[in-house]
């Protein structure tokens, strides 16, 4: 299982994934799940991955040598798509591209095919996107009405970007709220975990603001946790009893 959390805003796009990946109890590895295509000054785009490990690093390499265009078309490498549109149409040609390959090994194994992909970032002068994009390689766009997308295990997370997560929020509260929703999923499974990958992009700026790597014991992301938690506690006890039952004694 994994985590990945895309949140676009006025000021930018931030893309958060942890690195767990296991393929059993017995079987945790730690591979990279966000990803980045970029030309700095023209491009900046983030790809950020959940599901079988093997696809999705099939469709990266497809995305890095150039994907068989339809009719005859020639390849086209993901740096070298003219919109982002094209760019996540292009994702959703490779994610078909790989299940055409795969498909009778797959079905012979009685393995399910199964990716989802968050894709995002700027292209020349054309409006930020942040795109999500299932394993029949269709997508949906992100919006200014729900200005956040996830995959993996989203539950635990979803409901405090839904509180807290607006358009109009600043670009590093973006980021401050994506990891305390990170911490909530980590904290309720333990297929998500640390280290943790992190990318900002401002819009216009065409190239990464931030590139990070959270590792155990950073003292950020440590306090972050600690406050998070004292802050749910100070708010519980803030609450008035409920008025149900006897009177609580004086």
């Amino acid at each position: 299982m994994t985590y990945c959390v895309g949140v676009l805003v006025e000021d930018g796009l931030v893309m958060i994934a942890d690195t767990r990946t296991n393929a059993g109890l017995d079987d945790i590895s730690t591979y990279r799940k966000l990803h980045h295509f970029n030309v700095p000054g023209e491009r900046v785009m983030m790809l950020a991955s959940a599901g079988n490990l093997s696809i999705t690093q099939s469709v990266l390499s497809l995305l890095s040598e150039g994907v068989e265009g339809e009719a005859g078309e020639p390849k086209m490498r993901l740096v070298e798509a003219p919109t982002m549109f094209q760019a996540a149409q292009l994702v959703g040609r490779a994610i078909r591209r790989v299940r055409e390959i795969e498909k009778a090994g797959f079905e012979a194994a009685n393995l399910r095919f199964s990716v989802s992909l968050l894709f995002g970032g700027q292209i020349g002068t054309e409006p930020m996107k942040l795109y999500l994009i299932y394993s029949a390689g269709n997508f949906i766009e992100c919006s200014g009405d729900a200005p956040f997308l996830q995959i993996g295990e989203h539950k635990y997370g979803k409901p405090i970007l839904d509180r807290a997560v607006k358009y109009e929020t600043d670009l590093y509260d973006a980021l401050k709220v994506g990891l305390v929703s990170m911490d909530s999923t980590m904290r309720s499974n333990l297929g998500v975990g640390l280290p943790i990958d992190l990318a900002v992009a401002r819009r216009n700026a065409l190239v990464l603001e931030v590139n990070h790597r959270i590792e155990a014991g950073e003292s950020y992301f440590h306090d972050l946790r600690e406050r998070w938690s004292a802050a749910l506690r100070a708010a519980h006890r803030a609450i008035p009893r409920p008025p149900y039952g006897p009177a609580e004694p004086k």
